[in-house]
């Protein structure tokens, strides 16, 4: 049994890549008011707990356990028909996806594991978005990702590493590249770009988003504002951990950077294990913030299962 069995290798809906933070929630929302679009939202479940598996006849498998307890999948309301396990269910999660809004193209938000995606969906188009990496690491911080920009760059290293690696796999021509900040400049050319990748005629309601959801209308004061909300030594920090791969995805860093070593590595270690557990501790309170830790590192797996998803109830319930 092959993907070619269950038409994976045919399938060519669109999935936006890019690093959390980067604009790929806002534009999902453009592309799902075209009106022949239909994006809902981040899936990376479906690569982030398939795993090659030769002892299956499609050589992957799901770990359905950890699936079945993972936020977003809970949330998009899929089912998992039974005696699906390996490629064949990820072609029926599709399916069921496509079964929503027939007449619309797909299109879905991808993080990380990008590389899996065009190995397995090779026909699927690929929108490469981009966005300053300094911006990416300071509005981590109120996320509750980390304590300061230094540690928030950690998510965008690792997501355009992944690209990188995709890239070299995916078709030329499968591969359109959506930076933030010329989106924000000129709308409109930028919008018409993607739509004539995707294959379809530019629709000006995609700036109309706002009306339909809780974001903010586009507004171009959100280019660069590292420049005045970063202080020189968080932006020092970020430089000096990310600045090969930030000239590699085209943004010029504005000095050597800054390399911590010794006490001050260690310090900002500890600021950040702190940090997150102060937000963890807000957010879930202390009683269940501490069970989740203690139930999974006694290997406790069905209080740990049933705390967890306590925890995904709350967090959903706080999403934007």
């Amino acid at each position: 049994m092959s993907v070619t069995d269950h038409g994976l290798e045919t399938f060519d809906g669109v999935f936006v890549c890019g690093a959390m933070r980067s604009g790929t929630t806002m534009f999902r929302l453009m592309l799902d008011t075209h009106g022949q679009i239909a994006n809902p939202g981040e899936v990376d479940f479906l690569f982030d707990f398939l795993r090659p598996d030769p002892s299956h006849p499609t050589g992957w498998r799901y770990d359905l356990d950890a699936l079945q307890v993972d936020r977003i999948f809970r949330s998009k309301k899929l089912q998992i028909r039974q005696g699906l396990e390996g490629l064949d269910l990820l072609a029926d999660f599709l399916a069921q996806f496509q079964a929503r809004t027939p007449d619309k193209i797909l299109s879905f938000n991808l993080h990380h594991n990008l590389a899996r995606a065009v190995r397995i969906l090779p026909a699927a188009k690929m929108i490469h978005m981009l966005r300053d990496p300094r911006d990416v690491a300071r509005s981590s911080v109120p996320m509750g990702w980390a304590a300061r920009p230094y540690y928030g760059i950690d998510h965008w290293i690792a997501t355009e590493t992944s690209w990188q690696q995709a890239e070299t796999l995916a078709d030329p021509a499968r591969v359109h590249t959506l930076r933030y900040e010329t989106l924000f400049r000129d709308m409109d050319r930028e919008l018409k770009a993607v739509c004539g990748f995707i294959g379809v005629d530019y629709n000006p309601a995609m700036l109309t988003y706002h009306e339909r959801s809780s974001y903010a209308p586009p507004d171009p004061k959100l280019v660069e504002q590292w420049r005045h909300k970063c202080s020189d030594y968080d932006i020092a920090l970020v430089e000096g951990k990310a600045g090969d791969l930030m000239r590699a995805c085209g943004y010029a860093p504005t000095g050597a950077g800054h390399v911590p070593r010794g006490v001050e590595a260690l310090k900002l270690k500890v600021e950040q294990k702190l940090y997150l557990w102060r937000f963890g501790m807000k957010r879930y309170g202390r009683t269940l913030f501490w069970s989740e830790k203690l139930s999974r590192l006694f290997k406790l797996r069905g209080a740990n299962t049933r705390i967890r998803l306590r925890m995904n109830d709350i967090h959903q319930a706080q999403l934007k």
